[in-house]
């Protein structure tokens, strides 16, 4: 009876079976997903050696590379090393040792085949790609791309060279330079990818004929390669900086402008450019930058391990089809959810309806997906839908009476267990509930606009709330794929109470007679991804002012900023407010000259992160941590600060 040889590691098995080939899995010990950390590899180093061995004496004809973890194949590099990777002293060797190592996979006599489903992103990607041929699982849970650069970084472990190679150099470095994830089709279409199947089930069997073929893939045909040769590199080099450069600022993000010299210097010759990753690459590890994004990686990553756990959502019912109301019913629809949205009758519902349509069209591929999204969000003007409900959300005008008379008449038609949840910006939730029977079942939602875009909710705590019912408005913004920050029941909360007195410096400022285009410009050139007044345009000059009222900040009716709301110019949403909006884009003129726009910038933010430190000496929020990532959430803050207490922390705000 055949017994195969079996070789087991911390990280990994190696097993050969009778037809001589080797599977090869990884399965990294207590952890959902697959990493890349020091051990992996040196384990996979002795695994190699194993492997050229068996391949030289003839005792191995292919291997198969898996994955022994459901959650995917694998997701990258171990983060948590990069800190002490970082290390100038540390970090080359280790670079130029994996790079061997991917170099020896590569040079093997025998086919080595990949076989991926779920995440291989980042390091996994590149190990992949050292392999001789990828087979995929072509459904929605596989994603496939190199993320680094939202960590301040690029691909180190050879990805450069090898995605140039295999996706030609405007799909390999695009992919490289935005962090996109692919589906598996898409990744067959930049040819990153060799074959597709259908489940997961499959893979070893195609992959067994992929070895008994002696499948490799190739290279990028020689139409793609074209742009990596002479001047067409240096035009295709000028003109992804000139896109990079609309996304974000070389002295913030150097990250995608040093790989874009790197293929300028290297691009015509793969090897070439794989061997320069590693003087790019070190640099950059170590920058402050790649060390802030990596801090806003965990505390984004700790948000979420909150919720009750197994917690589960199918039916929320919306109050409110103005603009946040009918945006958080489409996103919860988009999200999987059966939505009942309620309004005063069909006429204001209406147009949340076609919002809605907008948004799956935007986020979803195929026509029947669409169309079962639109049959999820269903108009409700009689609050039918309420008494189903597992969340019952408002959002209705920021009046207090007016938000008591809609909770006093839901306390009878909920279920038990149902969330009770209301989205004001700004009112205390003790005054919301306040004349409810049950006013611990009511909390705080608070989504932001544009809800499709901006990934936080405020989850609000009373001091009616127990632990329960925090626990599931956590859960319940992580099914919908957003990140929930708990805050206490006060003034604000944490977002708003820290955004206005930023957002008002600013007006007062245009009211004083400064260029609104040019306070626009500072704040971005400090580093935030919009100007204060096209913020307040966005958010909607009526919402700002009852905000800001509301928090205690005069607004005085004779100011341009009271008159605009006065006479329905709320920004935006209709058409005109401090800028006139055409298609959805502020029609701004032209800058006025600065010495400094940054240190202009850093003088406006002060008084966001003077509030910041205010808000967390009075526990609205927990601790520092809590309050970075939620004003980065909240507000964008430029995560390359690690937040408006690290920037300061750092001296830079």
């Amino acid at each position: 009876m055949f017994q195969p040889q079996v070789t087991q590691t911390r990280h990994w098995r190696f097993a050969i079976d009778v037809e001589q080939i080797g599977w090869l899995t990884i399965d990294t010990p207590k952890a959902g997903v697959n990493t890349l950390g020091r051990e992996a590899i040196i384990e996979l180093e002795g695994l190699v050696g194993q492997i050229e061995t068996l391949a030289r004496d003839g005792a191995l004809i292919g291997v198969i590379l898996l994955s022994g973890k459901d959650s995917g194949f694998i997701a990258g590099a171990d983060i948590s090393e990069f800190d002490a990777m970082s290390d100038f002293s540390v970090l080359p060797d280790a670079l130029r040792r994996t790079h061997d190592l991917f170099e020896r996979i590569e040079a093997l006599p025998i086919p080595v085949v990949a076989g991926i489903h779920g995440f291989c992103l980042g390091g996994g990607l590149e190990l992949a790609l050292a392999c001789h041929y990828r087979i995929a699982v072509n459904d929605e849970r596989t994603r496939i791309g190199f993320p680094e650069v939202g960590l301040g970084i690029f691909p180190g472990f050879g990805g450069t060279g090898r995605a140039t190679r295999q996706a030609g150099p405007v799909d390999g470095m695009g992919i490289m330079l935005t962090g996109r994830m692919l589906k598996a089709g898409q990744a067959r279409g930049m040819n990153l990818v060799d074959r597709l199947v259908r489940h997961r089930d499959m893979l070893g069997w195609e992959a067994r004929k992929a070895v008994l073929g002696k499948r490799r893939s190739s290279a990028a045909g020689w139409t793609k390669r074209l742009m990596a040769f002479g001047l067409v590199r240096e035009y295709a080099a000028n003109t992804m900086r000139a896109q990079a450069s609309k996304e974000a600022r070389k002295e913030h993000y150097p990250a995608p402008y040093a790989l874009i010299d790197l293929f300028e210097q290297h691009g015509h010759d793969w090897r070439a450019m794989s061997r320069g990753e590693i003087d790019a690459f070190v640099p950059l590890m170590g920058s402050d930058t790649a060390t802030n994004l990596r801090r806003v990686f965990f505390l984004s990553e700790g948000l979420k391990k909150q919720g009750t756990k197994g917690a589960k959502f199918a039916r929320v019912h919306v109050i409110g089809a103005g603009v946040m109301g009918g945006d958080i019913a489409a996103w919860c629809a988009l999200r999987g959810m059966s939505v009942t949205l309620q309004d005063l009758d069909m006429e204001r519902i209406k147009p949340a309806l076609e919002r809605g349509k907008a948004l799956f069209k935007k986020r979803l591929r195929k026509a029947g997906e669409v169309d079962a999204a639109v049959l999820r969000l269903e108009a409700d003007p009689a609050g039918k839908g309420v008494a189903r409900a597992d969340v019952i959300i408002e959002a209705v005008v920021e009046k207090l009476e007016v938000k008591q008379a809609i909770f006093g008449g839901l306390e009878d038609r909920i279920k038990t267990g149902a969330i009770l949840a209301t989205n004001t910006s700004s009112i205390e939730l003790e005054r919301i509930a306040e004349k409810l029977r049950q006013p611990e079942r009511l909390i705080g939602l608070h989504f932001f606009n544009p809800v499709a875009q901006l990934p936080l909710v405020e989850v609000i705590r009373s001091r009616f709330n127990g632990d329960a019912e925090i626990g599931l408005g956590a859960a319940f913004a992580l099914a919908i794929g957003k990140s929930p920050v708990v805050v206490k029941s006060a003034p604000g909360f944490l977002v708003n109470r820290v955004l206005m007195p930023y957002m008002l410096g600013a007006v007062q400022r245009v009211e004083a007679g400064d260029s609104r285009e040019l306070l626009d410009a500072a704040a971005i050139a400090f580093g935030m991804p919009m100007g204060p007044i096209e913020l307040m345009d966005t958010v909607g000059l009526d919402v700002g002012q009852s905000v800001a009222r509301e928090l205690g900040h005069d607004v005085p009716a004779e100011s341009r900023f009271a008159t605009l709301v006065a006479e329905g110019n709320l920004g935006r949403k209709s058409g005109e407010g401090f800028y006139k909006w055409v298609d959805g884009k502020a029609q701004k003129g032209e800058t006025p000259a600065h010495a400094d726009l940054a240190g202009l910038g850093r003088e406006l933010v002060k008084p966001l992160v003077d509030m910041t430190e205010i808000v967390v000496g009075e526990g609205v929020v927990a601790n520092p941590d809590l309050a970075d990532i939620g004003v980065i959430l909240g507000t964008g803050f430029a995560p390359f600060l690690g937040g408006p207490l690290r920037a300061r922390q750092d001296g830079k705000a």
